[in-house]
């Protein structure tokens, strides 16, 4: 039986929170000291997969891994940016892997005249950053996968529950199959959210334990 080629959507922030958040192992350390290596996050999820599907379903095999992350700014954090870089660049030498970053969005502090703040170097004093427009970008990859011709199985890899409409949509195509994972701690019987179509029976779901999670880990020094 041939394998399911098969692409993971990553939503890299909330893959690497939510685990950090949800773990003992984890929760107490720095997050950058838990970060994600996503070839090995993908491999995990599908090894994962594989031992859970019963006898004559056939394995999934990576084609590729399409990470989506948010791209801290130049002006405003110069060190947190050329860290992403690097990261982006250590991550894509393997040719699966494509990282897409998309700028934060950043919050300013005003005065009572409604003019931005700045600090004794004159840059605009910054309270606050967010991702934005990272769930589009995974929706749109996860209906972009379903209908490629090239691949059989697409794994969404978030909790992010304004993606379910994407699992819909894709499902609605009747073309690639649409599975989804979530983080579970079953000494505690806590799971992350587990994200489920709308319209449609409930998709296939892997749960990934804090052993595989620190098996994703990336080793490398970025500082």
């Amino acid at each position: 039986m041939d394998s399911l080629r098969t692409a993971v959507i990553m939503d890299y922030q909330n893959v690497h929170l939510t685990a950090h958040g949800l773990f003992d192992g984890s929760k107490h350390r720095p997050q950058h000291e838990s970060l994600v290596d996503p070839l090995l996050f993908a491999n995990q999820l599908i090894g994962a997969r594989n031992q859970t599907q019963k006898v004559g379903y056939a394995a999934a095999s990576l084609s590729k891994v399409l990470v989506y992350r948010g791209q801290p700014s130049s002006e405003h954090d110069p060190q947190a940016y050329a860290r992403s870089q690097r990261q982006k660049a250590q991550w894509e030498r393997d040719q699966r892997i494509l990282v897409t970053l998309r700028p934060l969005k950043y919050f300013y502090s005003y005065d009572e005249f409604g003019d931005r703040l700045r600090d004794g170097d004159g840059k605009f004093v910054v309270n606050g950053k967010r991702e934005k427009g990272i769930d589009v970008l995974c929706a749109l990859a996860v209906v972009r996968e379903a209908r490629n011709p090239d691949i059989d199985l697409v794994i969404l890899a978030s909790q992010d529950s304004d993606l379910e409409p994407a699992l819909d949509e894709a499902l609605d195509l009747h073309l690639a199959k649409i599975e989804t994972y979530c983080w579970y701690d079953p000494s505690k019987r806590h799971m992350s959210r587990q994200l489920r179509p709308t319209a449609h029976t409930a998709a296939w779901n892997t749960r990934l334990g804090e052993t595989q999670f620190k098996k994703c880990w990336d080793p490398t020094d970025y500082q």
